[in-house]
């Protein structure tokens, strides 16, 4: 019965190397796949990364459908860009706060 438990362990899924340099598209969503399928742990997640792959090189999904399922998964995504507000000021007041600095910073010594 041990020797049963033991052929009944799930090994991890391995990462397919189908990787096609002479098409971009093909090879960037690749190193994207490769990038997630890196960084996860979860065996059930890089079979679906598996599978995603593969439909995406038999042709039965295309690329934004491949981005889409597998972005879930890529942590580089969760970095969402958004505006930051920018201070602003006039040079005259620039100039006036950087005079003032200069004469405190020329009467501290």
């Amino acid at each position: 019965m041990i020797e049963e438990s033991d052929s009944n362990e799930i090994t991890p899924p391995e990462m397919l190397s189908i990787d096609n340099p002479s098409n971009f598209q093909f090879h960037a969503a690749y190193l994207a796949y490769s990038e997630a399928f890196d960084k996860t742990e979860n065996p059930e997640t890089k079979k679906r990364l598996n599978d995603s792959i593969v439909s995406l090189q038999e042709k039965q999904i295309d690329f934004p459908t491949f981005y889409q399922t597998i972005s879930q998964y890529r942590t580089e995504l969760d970095q969402r860009f958004s505006r930051s507000s920018i201070k602003t000021q006039r040079k005259r007041e620039w100039r006036k706060k950087a005079q003032k600095r200069e004469r405190n910073k020329r009467h501290k010594k």
